[in-house]
Order: C-alpha cells, then sequence, then structure tokens
C-alpha cells in the first residue's frame, strides 16, 4: 500500500518451538526458507522451513509452516479490507459533502434568478435588454418550426369576411388560431399567395413563426400585430390599393404590417438609450427596437420551413426586403414629423407611377395604422388603452427607480386620461388621416369622424374631471393614457 505511514499495527504470532513460546512479528527479520529434498522412494520428502528470529533459529515442519504462512496472508488481507473500507468511508463522505455543496449553490442560483426577475418585473435594478433573442452568441437563430402546422382551418363566414375589410372589425374576439386563419386568409384574398408562389403550408409556418415571436405584453403582442394588420388589410379595400398599387406594394404593406413589433420587450426606444440596453448599442441609438423587428422578421424568413419568399427572383426578394425594413423603420414615432411632411409635399399632386410618391404613400399608411386604435368604436379602442397604460407605467416605474427620465406621460403619478388622448388625437392622429383624406376622401366617414368623436369624448371628460377637482378639491385617480 505504499511506504506512507499508516495506522496499520504489526501483528504477532505465538509459536510453540520445541514447548517454548515464541513471539513472531510481521515487522521483524523474520523470513522463511524452503528447502525441498530431491523424493525418495517416490515419496516427497517432508518440507522443512527454516526460521529466523533475531539470534534464534527454529525448524519448523511443512504443516506448521502453511499455518503460518496462512495467518500473515489472513492479517494482511484483513488489514487491507479495513484500509479500503476506511478510504471507502472517506469518499463517501466527501461526495456527501460535494453533494450538499452542489444542492446550496443550486438553491443560491435559483434565488439569484427569482431575485433578478423580481427586480426585473419591479424595476429594481438595472439590466440589459430583455430581447428573446440575443444576436451577440455566435451561431444564435430562432428555433424553426420542423412540423406541419395543425392549427385548426377556420371557415370564415361571409359576414366575417366582410368585417374584416373594415375599421370596426372587433379583434377582442378572437383567439390566436383564429386570428392566425384570418391573416391567412387576407394573403388569399388579396392574391398574394398566387402572385408570390407562396407554399400554402409554409405560409402557415411563417404566420406561426411570427406569432411565437412576438411577446405577451399588455400591449405590444400578437394581437397589436393582428390588429395593424386587419386595419392595413381594411384601407387596402376601403382606398381601392388594389387597383392603384402593385401587388408588390401591397405584398410590402402587409408583411411589414405583420412583422413590425416582432419581439417588442415591453419597453420603448427611449428606455433603450438611456438605459444603455444592449440593442441600443447594437445599433448606435438609432431606432433600436425598429431595427430588431426587422432582424428578428428576417430571420424568421430566412429558415427555409418559414420563408414565403423562396419561390421569387433574388433580386425581386432583395426589393421586397429592403421596402418592409424602410417600412418597419417608419414606426419609430420619432420621425413622425419628417415622414408626414414628406407625404404633405406630395399629396397635392400625388402621382401612382412616382416610386418617391408610392413609398411616401406607403411609409403614412403603415404609420396610420399602427396608432390607429382610436378609428375604431369605443367599445374597442378602450381596452387598448389600458393596456397600453399598464405597459407604460411598468416602464415608468422601472426608470424611477433605476434614476432614469420619465416621460409625463406615462408617469402614474402625473398623466391624465382626457389630457394625454385629447392632445395625442389633436395633434397626431387627427392631423396625419386628414392628411391621407386628401387623397382618399372615402376615408372621412369612417375613419377620420371617428377621431373628432373621440377627441369630443375626451375633452367632455376632461371638463367633469376638472370641475370636480374644483369644487371638491381632490386628486382624480390615475385612469390614463396614451396611444404609442
Amino acid at each position: 500500500m505504499g511506504t506512507s505511514s499508516s495506522s496499520y499495527a504489526p501483528k504477532t504470532v505465538y509459536l510453540d518451538v520445541d514447548g517454548k513460546m515464541q513471539k513472531v512479528s510481521e515487522t521483524s527479520d523474520l523470513y522463511i526458507m524452503t528447502r525441498c529434498s530431491c523424493s525418495k522412494g517416490g515419496e516427497a520428502e517432508c518440507i522443512r522451513v527454516h526460521c529466523c528470529l533475531g539470534s534464534h533459529r527454529f525448524l519448523l515442519n511443512s504443516r506448521s509452516y502453511v499455518f503460518l504462512h496462512f495467518c500473515f496472508r489472513a492479517f494482511r488481507i484483513n488489514e487491507l479490507k479495513t484500509e479500503v473500507t476506511n478510504r471507502l468511508a472517506m469518499l463517501e463522505k466527501r461526495v456527501e459533502l460535494e453533494g450538499l455543496k452542489m444542492v446550496e449553490i443550486e438553491k443560491c442560483k435559483n434565488d439569484l434568478r427569482k431575485l433578478r426577475d423580481e427586480m426585473t418585473s419591479k424595476g429594481g435594478g438595472r439590466v440589459t435588454c430583455g430581447c428573446k433573442y440575443s444576436f451577440t452568441e455566435d451561431g444564435k437563430k430562432l428555433s424553426p418550426r420542423r412540423d406541419v402546422p395543425n392549427y385548426p382551418k377556420y371557415t370564415l363566414s361571409q359576414e366575417t369576411i366582410e368585417a374584416l375589410k373594415k375599421p370596426t372589425f372587433d379583434v377582442w374576439h378572437w383567439e390566436h388560431n383564429e386570428m392566425l386563419s384570418c391573416l391567412e386568409y387576407m394573403y388569399h384574398d388579396l392574391g398574394l399567395v398566387k402572385e408570390f408562389n407562396m407554399n400554402p403550408i409554409t405560409l402557415k409556418r411563417w404566420l406561426l413563426g411570427i406569432q411565437e415571436n412576438y411577446r405577451n405584453n399588455p400591449f405590444h403582442n400578437f394581437r397589436h400585430c393582428f390588429c395593424v394588420s386587419q386595419m392595413m388589410y381594411g384601407m387596402i379595400h376601403l382606398c381601392n390599393l388594389q387597383e392603384r398599387l402593385t401587388m408588390t406594394d401591397m405584398c410590402i404593406l402587409m408583411t411589414a404590417a405583420v412583422c413590425h413589433d416582432l419581439d417588442h420587450p415591453g419597453y420603448n426606444n427611449t428606455y433603450q438609450i438611456n438605459a444603455h440596453t444592449e440593442l441600443a448599442v447594437r445599433y448606435n441609438d438609432i431606432s433600436p427596437l425598429e431595427n430588431h423587428h426587422c432582424a428578428v422578421a428576417f430571420q424568421i424568413i430566412s429558415m427555409p420551413e418559414c420563408n414565403i419568399f423562396a419561390n421569387i427572383e433574388t433580386e425581386a426578394f432583395k426589393h421586397l426586403r429592403q421596402a418592409i425594413i424602410t417600412l418597419i423603420l417608419a414606426t419609430d414615432m420619432a420621425r413622425h414629423g419628417e415622414i408626414l411632411d414628406s407625404f404633405k409635399q406630395n399629396v397635392d399632386n400625388f402621382d401612382f407611377t412616382n416610386h418617391k410618391h408610392v413609398t411616401c404613400l406607403k411609409l403614412v399608411l403603415i404609420k396610420c395604422c399602427d396608432i390607429s386604435n382610436e378609428v375604431r368604436p369605443t367599445e374597442v379602442a378602450e381596452p387598448w388603452l389600458d393596456c397600453l397604460l399598464e405597459e407604460y407605467f411598468m416602464q415608468s416605474d422601472r426608470e424611477k427607480s433605476e434614476g432614469l427620465p420619465v416621460a409625463p406621460f406615462m408617469d402614474r403619478d402625473k398623466v391624465t386620461k382626457p389630457t394625454a388622448q385629447i392632445g395625442f388625437i389633436k395633434f397626431v392622429l387627427i392631423p396625419m388621416f386628414e392628411t391621407v383624406m386628401k387623397l382618399f376622401p372615402q376615408i372621412e366617414e369612417i375613419m377620420v369622424q371617428p377621431l373628432r368623436d373621440s377627441r369630443d369624448h375626451y375633452e367632455e371628460l376632461k371638463q367633469i374631471d376638472d370641475a370636480m377637482t374644483e369644487q371638491l378639491g381632490v386628486t382624480l385617480p390615475n385612469n390614463c393614457g396614451l396611444s404609442p
């Protein structure tokens, strides 16, 4: 077992030699020598063993030798067994201790995860942008959906088909599978599937991929995606764009609407930039969210299972890709004035054969659809305000906890619903839709007038709130909001 020290105790053997007891120790200078004489008369001569113990020499017969040899081997085996047992016990104890350590480590990790989640939800600590997909890791891609989509194929009634074409469509009565079927119907109805030779199964996979990559935010979620896409589909029919724009233009409008908020983290560009998140750093503070939406959109399309543009020419795809990116980037409200001014310069002498004019129109159309909730009936628009408020207040609470600037219209302690909505409708929505109305007068009754009615509604609410505040001297609850 080696030469290192151990707790091994030498064993002692007592032998009866010539009537006297002799003590033999395993650690003494005992040695055994066997002598075997040649056989005589066919019988083997008895084996004689000379033992030397210090200055004593004595003779053992073969039986005594065997017994002595057996005793020493038995002692040695027992000693080995004891030592092995002790070592195994020590190893088992170490394994047990290491196991306990691992349990404690995992417990600590779980506690840290829970703490981090709590801090994130409460805004209790600055973290990087919670985007679902981080492109900093090499090879990080979305997981493709390889199975054949099996969401139920709904047969839309004629009533539903007609309702889909109108801004009055109630988006709250539909489950995700039903919304997917409605989007699928829109692509078929507009002739996009046939025009771009889309595989119907690929279209299903793509739509599922889109749905799966919208987060469960209060506002910026898949239902919002459907809401914007349905409004775009409605405007295409209402403005007779099928007769005035190319199929490529309509494909660009619809696909940009479907993809425009992919993987939105629930915190706007202002937060991304002020908090120096990963997205803001990656995109140099230039429309970080919109750039991210574009990147995720084309990551999905890059997968063969989801590539609805797989059967078109390379140059055609490049054109589609660039145009879709341009439209999604236009949804950044920081560019609102720039885009609307450009459209105003062209609207009086608009030429549908002029590429620049058409591009300006498409940019304004996707902006209209993106912030069109107040165009819808009050019972449809009002719940969207509640959702938006929840998302805004989550951000402002987080900004306060992180020491970041807080926008007044997002601060639950300052904003009032009527005032906020009046300003947004009067100075953003109505001017933009009235500009579009110059080109398409037919939208006045069904889109512009509802905006005016909504403005009047909130002005009445403001008068009531002001009167109550003046008479009672109380601060009203903050149940207010803004459109995005």
